[in-house]
């Protein structure tokens, strides 16, 4: 872990998925629940969550209707990027090169995937770096807007530069995924991704047909990156990259490495280091670290059930588990989770209401061309 108690931005969410491979949309008929009495718990939690940190919080999901785009060889819909307020940042953004654009997912009935490319502010030939937030279900524009990506977001929600954007190094692409994630979305059902293999098709399909759109930086060293969940998608998606200069399936891609912030990888092993690093830091003390440590047996108990069973037992097993982290965040006296020199501010620790605001705006929906 890092000098702070972080987990990103969707972690508890996503510990369903880390063995069964569910999602919230296959829970939603409520068949995995096991009683009326703790029918709703998990669902409404974890819907609570993603909801806040997704750009369309008032909906089930970004499920709409078919839309006729004239998509044409490539299945990409890419627009330069002039957003109407960019605040006193120096170089306009019609500067540089800014996109957003869509691509319809090949192997879907009606899926199509949003994305960001932001050119490097310093050469062409630096590398290509693609940004999977985690979740599942959690956009990529709090990255862009709130971590790695060129800009911050003003209180007058105007644009302000990032000094730290990670573009100022590289030619960056943020994508929201897997479909239903975001500005992403499709008219049918069957085009929600259960498994990393569904996820890494999709994302290895996006990256031929940006390529091929792109071609002046196919041969740049190319870097796949992201946090939490992607700690599941980022190794799923290097494979199939991988598999696919291989077997010779289409552009070769310069995969040079893989990073993952946070990642979550194995929730046996890591909610036990929860406790681990909160005694360490202090935010409990040895006492309550023995009291938890039946939490921690029965937590891993309940994730071999899980990995084993599935179904049910994984509701069981999100529930035992998230005990652990609820009494540290009780103990700590409303510690920010995060970044533990502060207190937490709200449900989620931060207010992210500036992005929705700005992203919701007529004019910001209509440059990036998302409709209303």
């Amino acid at each position: 872990m890092a000098a702070t108690l972080c987990f990103s931005h969707c972690f508890l969410l996503s510990f369903l998925l880390s063995f069964a491979t569910l999602t919230l949309a296959e829970s939603r008929d409520g068949s995995f629940f096991t009683s009326p009495s703790n029918l709703r718990f998990p669902k409404t939690q974890a819907e609570k969550l993603i909801r806040a940190l997704n750009l369309f919080p008032k909906h089930e999901g970004s499920q709409h209707p078919s839309q006729d785009y004239n998509l044409g060889a490539s299945r990409i819909v890419e627009k330069r990027l002039k957003f109407p307020l960019l605040g006193n940042s120096g170089d306009s953004v019609q500067d540089l090169g800014h996109h957003a654009g869509y691509y319809k997912l090949q192997h879907t009935k009606d899926a199509r995937m949003f994305y960001f490319f932001f050119e490097s502010r310093n050469s062409t030939t630096d590398p290509v770096v693609i940004w999977l937030t985690g979740g599942p279900g959690c956009s990529s524009e709090l990255a862009l807007f709130y971590e790695n990506g060129p800009f911050h977001i003003a209180s007058n929600l105007s644009l302000a530069w990032n000094d730290f954007g990670w573009d100022k190094i590289s030619n960056l692409i943020y994508v929201d995924q897997p479909t239903g994630t975001g500005f992403s979305y499709s008219s049918d059902d069957d085009d929600i991704r259960h498994d990393e293999e569904g996820v890494s098709n999709d994302l290895y399909d996006f990256l031929q047909a940006f390529f091929k759109e792109h071609p002046q930086y196919a041969k740049n060293d190319f870097y796949i990156t992201g946090e939490s969940y992607a700690g599941h998608y980022i190794p799923a998606f290097a494979a199939r990259v991988h598999q696919g200069n291989k077997n010779r399936e289409g552009l070769h891609i310069n995969l040079k490495g893989f990073a993952i912030g946070n990642g979550l990888t194995n929730p046996e092993i890591q909610y036990k280091a929860y406790t681990d690093y909160a005694l360490d830091m202090k935010l409990i003390q040895q006492s309550d670290y023995n009291s938890m440590s039946k939490l921690v047996s029965d937590c891993q108990q309940a994730i071999k059930l899980c990995a084993a069973d599935g179904g049910s037992s994984c509701v069981s097993a999100y529930m035992v588990c998230n005990n652990i982290f609820n009494r540290i965040v009780d103990i700590s006296g409303g510690k920010n989770y995060y970044d533990i020199r502060k207190a937490c501010d709200g449900d989620l620790c931060y207010d992210f209401s500036k992005m929705e605001d700005f992203l919701n705006q007529k004019s910001v929906r209509e440059a990036l061309g998302v409709g209303k």
